[in-house]
């Protein structure tokens, strides 16, 4: 037997193991890519402890992860720990690369939300937990850092019941705190009269947790019957697994405490996945990577069925076929070709060129569906120094984008000017780090600016007769109206089939998002129905391409006629400041056209919670830790998008020729449909 042989026997002999796929999340700086290096460590994964600070870490291995100490991608990586295979994926902690949370939350299991014991709940830890709910995966929380200073664990805890959970039950107690913290009692192993004296609150949070859960423990607990540490821990982990708890450990991982008792919980608080592999093939790509000599990495978690080297698999989403190459287990730039992929594992996939994030391979059935936590709010434009790098840039560019589509790159060949989508400013340095790294181009980016989007002012209708230059004929009426904010946009059609045949009414129905895309005002247009009240087609001179036409022209024509409001993004925002800066804060948001609730004084601190635009607030952050001198503490989450004010305008260039202008309008799509 040869040795890769032996290593793919190897390797489908673990899978035969149990598998768990656990995501690791938390807000930046809570020592999330520590604890995961830490973990392989304690596993045997790792034979030396890689450092964020020391840019040894086996997760962070991009040069300008390594350079900044943040992670900006998700990171695969696997470990084994008491007979189970743990597929890890190490998300970005910082609010601009939340995208790759987002789609590491499609493929995981159940989730480590790590918690710093000094910061506490911070935005990115709600953000991150409001999906977690949404997804309903069993969560466990880790409480960091408790050996830094200010580390306050049971503060910690009550924010947690209070901002996230009040299913959150401690099955550890701390022992010490600081610079005196050692490590923890287990609660679910202690018998009561083993208790130290700093574990007594903890096991009566735990235990009146459990009562307020569960009929016959309350009865027990108010009747002050024993409850053994066994029936306690069997409760525990039943309902962790059902996702209707969410159990706390404590730990300061940049020491190692608390580690080994969170991969036992990992393993024992996660379900193995399910998955038949030897049903019909079903999965979904949620990572792409670009190897120096395999190419393109399609990062695949399969929900049925098995994959091998050199088979062709179907992409359900473009309806294609691409033949696999190789199949790869990743570990930061180590990768080793395993030859298969079976339900319930993750592996990267080589060879399939023409692949995209979120593509379904297989069956659509089993595959969960997207969540989405990620809305960039701004935009940049890029420039370049060099005007021969001009082809190169574009290239980047664009691979970039496949890599994470939200950048959404406009190329506006005709201007030679070139648009992304971003989260924020740190994103935006990381392209500029990336750009310069990976494809040796120097480029800047333009101060963002922020997206706006456009709904209809009222409801109308909207019609088009194309009928000339023949040979054409298509003719449709669309009725428009808006839809309260957050709808996005609906779609209906009333027109019977002999009137428009159903291939017709599908191309229309499929050309409606993309005409869309750009409103009276060049912003995407939202928050709409849009309902075909009339078609028809010609049984001679009709072509399915005169709908691609015809469709912009109707929508325009009836947003032109109704007109459209411009809608603006939002922010909720929690503010915590000193009392005596409290009203030059106050000032200082109703400048930026806030609006909040009364302000609150806890402890000397008053506290605001209301709603900011995007626009006006930019530059908050800087101003507030000036005003404040620091002390300050702003958390913000996106709040949808709202209608601005009169006074507000903002208007975008269009890209393309507008439909509106009907005569260049037909000619240039015509003459694109002709050169192809």
């Amino acid at each position: 037997m040869g040795s890769r042989t032996r290593r793919r026997t190897a390797v489908a002999m673990e899978r035969r193991q149990s598998i768990r796929n656990i995501g690791i999340f938390a807000h930046v700086d809570a020592g999330k890519t520590t604890t995961t290096e830490q973990i392989l460590y304690h596993s045997g994964r790792t034979r030396s402890l890689g450092s964020v600070d020391n840019g040894t870490a086996l997760t962070d291995w991009l040069d300008v992860e390594r350079e900044r100490g943040i992670s900006v991608r998700a990171a695969v990586t696997r470990f084994a720990w008491r007979d189970v295979a743990v597929n890890v994926i190490d998300t970005p902690g910082h609010v601009d690369f939340v995208a790759e949370v987002e789609r590491s939350l499609r493929v995981m299991d159940g989730a480590v939300l790590i918690v710093s014991a000094a910061e506490g709940v911070q935005a990115q830890t709600e953000m991150i937990w409001q999906a977690l709910r949404e997804r309903g995966l069993p969560t466990i929380i880790f409480i960091n850092k408790l050996d830094r200073v200010g580390a306050d664990p049971q503060r910690v805890l009550a924010e947690v019941r209070r901002l996230l959970t009040d299913t959150a039950v401690p099955i550890q107690a701390p022992d010490g705190v600081e610079a005196a913290y050692i490590g923890n009692s287990e609660l679910l192993e202690l018998q009561p009269d083993q208790l130290p004296q700093h574990a007594v609150a903890y096991k009566e949070q735990l235990l009146e947790s459990a009562a307020e859960q569960d009929e016959w423990l309350l009865e027990r607990y108010l009747s002050e019957q024993p409850i053994e540490t066994d029936e306690l821990a069997q409760w525990t982990w039943s309902r962790t697994r059902e996702a209707r708890i969410v159990p706390v450990l404590f730990g300061a991982a940049n020491r190692g405490i608390g580690i080994e008792a969170l991969m036992n919980v990992m393993v024992q608080g996660v379900l193995e996945p399910g998955g038949d592999e030897q049903a019909a093939v079903s999965g979904v790509v949620f990572k792409l990577e670009r190897d120096p000599l395999m190419g393109r990495m399609a990062y695949v978690r399969m929900y049925s069925g098995t994959i091998r080297n050199r088979e062709a698999v179907r992409n359900a989403t473009q309806d294609i076929e691409e033949k696999v190459s190789q199949i790869r287990k990743v570990d930061g730039q180590r990768s080793e070709d395993i030859g298969v992929l079976e339900a319930g594992d993750i592996a990267a996939v080589c060879g399939w060129n023409r692949v995209r994030i979120g593509d379904v391979i297989g069956d659509p059935a089993h595959v969960p569906g997207a969540q989405r936590m990620a809305v960039p709010l701004l935009t940049v434009k890029v420039r370049w120094r060099d005007p021969s790098d001009y082809p190169a840039i574009v290239a980047a560019l664009q691979e970039l984008a496949d890599e994470d589509p939200l950048l959404d790159l406009q190329w506006l060949q005709e201007q030679r000017e070139l648009h992304l989508k971003v989260m924020g400013p740190i994103q935006v340095e990381v392209l500029s780090h990336v750009m310069r790294s990976r494809f040796g181009l120097e480029v800047d980016f333009e101060a963002p600016s922020v997206i706006y989007k456009e709904t209809p002012a009222g409801i109308g209708e909207g019609y088009v007769a194309y009928l000339a230059p023949k040979p054409c004929w298509a003719i449709l009426r669309f009725r428009i109206e808006p839809l309260e904010r957050g709808s996005g946009l609906q779609y209906a059609s009333l027109v019977r089939s002999d009137k428009l045949l159903e291939s017709y009414q599908n191309e229309v129905e499929r050309r409606v998002p993309e005409a869309l895309q750009q409103g009276l005002r060049g912003w995407e247009v939202t928050d709409l129905k849009v309902t075909l009240v009339e078609g028809e087609h010609h049984i001679w001179h009709t072509h399915p391409l005169d709908f691609v036409v015809a469709t912009p022209m109707g929508i325009m024509d009836g947003l032109n006629r109704i007109g459209t409001k411009l809608l603006e993004p939002m922010l909720r925002f929690r503010l915590s400041v000193p009392e005596e800066v409290g009203g030059k804060v106050m000032h200082e948001l109703l400048s930026m056209r806030g609006r909040f609730d009364t302000p609150v004084v806890r402890q000397e601190r008053m506290e605001l919670e209301g709603e900011l635009p995007v626009a006006t607030s930019l530059d908050f952050p800087a101003r507030l830790g000036s005003m404040t001198k620091g002390r300050g503490v702003l958390t913000t989450f996106f709040a949808g998008y709202q209608e601005c004010p009169a006074d507000v305008e903002a208007e975008r260039i269009r890209v393309g020729v507008n439909p509106l202008d009907t005569a260049k309008y037909i000619l240039a799509v015509r003459s694109a449909i002709t050169s192809t």
